[in-house]
C-alpha cells in the first residue's frame, strides 16, 4: 500500500496527468450522453459534439503518453545514484543507464594536482572507462609523522584523485584526511593507515592501489605513474640546479632566471604496472591542466611514458592552462606550453590543444597581476602540426579563476564525438549515447546559468528596491563589483606597504641612536640614584670628591647639584 501511494506524491509529476486522462473520459462521456439524449441535432450541436469527442481524446492520449514518460523518469532517478540534478531529468536521461556508461570512451587522464582532479570530476559523468595516471613526486619533501611512522609513499595526489572519482567524494575526503587525536594512534592519518594495511594484504603497493579502485567503488581507476623513487630536479637558464621541487619557484625569483629543463632523479624510473597497458588500450588520451613543470611533464619522462603516448592510436589532448604560475611559467603564452612539453619529449605527443576564449572579467585578472600572474597568452599561429580548439573553458570560485569541470569535459566528449562522425559512426551506440548526453548537459548547464543569472538579478532587485539602476550599472553590475573589489585588495596591500616601511624606518633609527640610548640610560641610573639618597649623603659624597686643594672653596649645594645633573639630562 505504501509504494502505491508512492505514485501520488508531488515530486513525482504524476497527479496532473492522471487528472488529464480523467478530464478526457468525462469529455468522452459528456459526447456520448448528448448523443444518446438528443432526438434531432442540428450543425451546430453536431460540431459541439464532434469537438468535445476531440479534445477527450487528445487529452486521454496525451495523459497515457506523459504518464508512462514520468514513470520512466521516476525508475531512472531511483536507480541511477550519480545523477546530481534530478530535477531536469527527462526521457532523454535514459542515457544515464549504468550499462551505457560501461561502453563509454576509454579515457586515460595523466596529470597531478588541481588540474587533473577538475578533468577526472567532468568525465565520470560520461563513461566509467577512465583511468588517471598521477605524479608521485613529493620525494625530498619532509615526512610527516603519520608518514615517517608508517614509511608509506606520498600519495598525495593519488587520494584527491580518487576522491574526484568518487560517487561520495566528500565522505571519502573526511575519512582519508582524518587525523587521530589521542590513543597509540594519536596523529596517524587514516589514509596511510588505510593503504599500510593495503599494501600488507596484497604484497604489493601498486596492487593495492589498484584493488582501491574497487574496495572504494569508485568511477574508473588510479594508478600511479611509477612507484620508484622520483626526484624533480630542474636546471635554470644560468646553470643554477634545484633539486627540491618546492622550492623551485623561490629559486627562479630569487636568480631572476627562468626554467631550462627538467629531469627525474634516477632517470630510469620505470612505469608503474598497467599505465603502458592503459595508454595503448586508450580511446583519447588527455595532458593537463596543471603545473607544467612539476605535475604535467614528469609524468611524461618516466621510462616508456612518452613512447606509449606516441604509438598510441587515441585522439592526444593537451588542455592548456589559464594562467601563468609564479616561478614556472612566468609570461609564457600557449605555444610556450606545448614546446616546453616538445622539447623534453619529442613531437607526436600531442595532435590537439584546447584553450581557453580569455574572456574573463579584466578585474579578476588585475588581482593576479597583482600576484605576479597573467593570461596564457594563446599564440596559436607559431606552432604547426598541432590542431587548436579554442573553447570556453573558465569560471570563477571565490574570486579565483579556475577550469569547470563540466565545461572541460564537454569540450573533450566533443571532439570525441566529432571523431567517431568523421569515421562514420553516427549509428554507434557510444556516439549516439555521448552525443545524446552532450546535448543534454548542454541544455541543463545553459538553464542552470540562466537561473543563476536570474537569481543574482533577483538579489540586486531586493537589495536595491527603491534605488532606480540605469541601464549602464544594471549591465555593467558584476564588472563595477570587481572594480570595487580590486581597489580595495590594492589599498591593503598599499597599507601593509607602508606598515611595512615604517616598521623599517622606525629600525633603522633604533640601530642609530642605541650607542646614544646607552649613554641616556647610564645618566638616568646614576641621576635616580642621587636622588634617591638623602642630601646629607650627597653632600659628603661631594666633599670626599673634592680635592684637598680646592676644600678651602665653596662647596656645591645639594640643589644646585641636582639642577645640573637635571640639566645634563635635559
Amino acid at each position: 500500500m505504501n509504494g502505491f501511494m508512492q505514485w501520488f506524491k508531488g515530486r513525482n509529476k504524476l497527479k496532473r496527468w492522471m487528472l488529464v486522462i480523467i478530464i478526457g473520459v468525462l469529455l468522452m462521456c459528456y459526447g456520448t450522453a448528448e448523443i444518446l439524449v438528443l432526438k434531432e441535432m442540428s450543425f451546430n450541436e453536431l460540431a459541439k459534439i464532434i469537438i468535445t469527442f476531440v479534445i477527450g481524446v487528445v487529452a486521454i492520449v496525451l495523459g497515457l503518453v506523459y504518464i508512462n514518460k514520468r514513470t520512466l523518469e521516476i525508475l531512472i532517478e531511483s536507480t541511477d545514484d550519480r545523477m546530481n540534478d534530478k530535477d531536469n531529468v527527462n526521457i532523454k536521461s535514459l542515457i544515464f543507464n549504468k550499462k551505457v556508461y560501461e561502453k563509454g570512451p576509454n579515457i586515460v587522464v595523466i596529470g597531478g594536482g588541481t588540474g587533473l582532479n577538475t578533468v577526472l570530476t567532468g568525465l565520470k559523468k560520461y563513461t566509467d572507462n577512465i583511468t588517471a595516471i598521477v605524479t608521485i613526486s613529493d620525494y625530498g619533501e619532509a615526512k610527516t609523522e603519520s608518514r615517517e611512522e608508517l614509511q608509506t609513499m606520498p600519495l598525495n595526489d593519488v587520494i584527491d584523485s580518487m576522491i574526484s572519482l568518487s560517487n561520495y567524494g566528500e565522505q571519502i575526503s573526511k575519512l582519508f584526511n582524518y587525523k587521530f587525536a589521542d590513543g597509540k594512534l594519536k596523529n596517524l592519518t587514516f589514509s596511510d593507515i588505510y593503504f599500510s594495511a593495503m599494501k600488507n594484504v596484497n604484497n604489493d603497493f601498486s596492487d593495492s592501489i589498484i584493488k582501491s579502485n574497487e574496495v572504494l567503488n569508485i568511477v574508473g581507476k588510479v594508478i600511479p605513474v611509477t612507484l620508484d623513487e622520483m626526484n624533480i630536479t630542474a636546471e635554470l637558464d644560468n646553470g643554477y640546479i634545484v633539486t627540491e621541487k618546492s622550492k623551485i619557484p623561490e629559486v627562479v625569483y630569487e636568480k631572476v632566471t627562468k626554467i631550462n629543463r627538467i629531469y627525474l632523479n634516477p632517470t630510469n624510473c620505470r612505469p608503474a604496472s598497467g599505465v603502458l597497458e592503459a595508454i595503448r588500450n586508450a580511446d583519447c588520451i588527455i595532458i593537463g591542466p596543471g603545473s607544467l613543470y612539476t605535475n604535467v611533464i614528469p609524468n611524461l619522462l618516466v621510462n616508456g611514458v612518452a613512447k606509449a603516448i606516441k604509438e598510441a592510436t587515441a585522439l592526444k589532448v593537451y588542455i592548456s592552462n589559464i594562467m601563468t604560475e609564479p616561478g614556472q611559467t612566468d609570461e609564457y603564452s600557449v605555444s610556450d606550453h606545448l614546446n616546453a612539453i616538445i622539447e623534453h619529449c619529442g613531437k607526436g605527443i600531442v595532435d590537439y590543444c584546447i584553450y581557453d576564449t580569455g574572456e574573463i572579467v579584466p578585474e579578476f585578472i588585475k588581482r593576479y597581476n597583482l600576484e605576479g600572474q597573467d593570461l596564457v597568452y594563446p599564440d596559436v599561429d607559431k606552432i604547426k602540426g598541432i590542431t587548436f580548439l579554442q573553447r570556453n573553458l573558465s569560471m570563477i570560485t571565490n574570486g579565483c579563476i579556475r577550469h569547470d569541470p563540466e565545461l572541460v569535459a564537454e569540450s573533450i566528449i566533443g571532439l570525441i564525438c566529432d571523431d567517431l562522425k568523421y569515421q562514420d559512426k553516427q549509428n554507434d551506440p557510444q556516439y549516439l549515447m555521448l552525443n545524446n548526453k552532450l546535448k543534454e548537459d548542454k541544455r541543463i548547464n545553459k538553464i542552470k546559468r540562466q537561473m543563476e543569472k536570474d537569481k543574482e538579478k533577483g538579489k540586486r532587485y531586493n537589495k536595491d528596491v527603491h534605488k532606480r539602476n540605469s541601464k549602464f550599472s544594471s549591465k555593467y553590475s558584476e564588472r563595477i563589483e570587481s572594480i570595487k573589489q580590486s581597489d580595495e585588495m590594492i589599498k591593503i596591500k598599499e597599507q601593509k606597504m607602508k606598515k611595512e616601511d615604517k616598521k623599517l624606518n622606525k629600525m633603522d633609527n633604533q640601530n642609530q641612536n642605541s650607542q646614544e640610548d646607552e649613554e641616556v640610560l647610564n645618566f638616568r641610573r646614576e641621576y635616580e640614584r642621587t636622588m634617591k639618597q638623602p642630601i646629607n649623603a650627597i653632600d659628603k659624597k661631594n666633599k670626599n670628591s673634592i680635592p684637598k686643594s680646592q676644600r678651602g672653596r665653596r662647596k656645591k649645594t645639594p640643589q644646585e647639584i641636582r639642577e645640573e645633573m637635571l640639566k645634563k639630562l635635559k
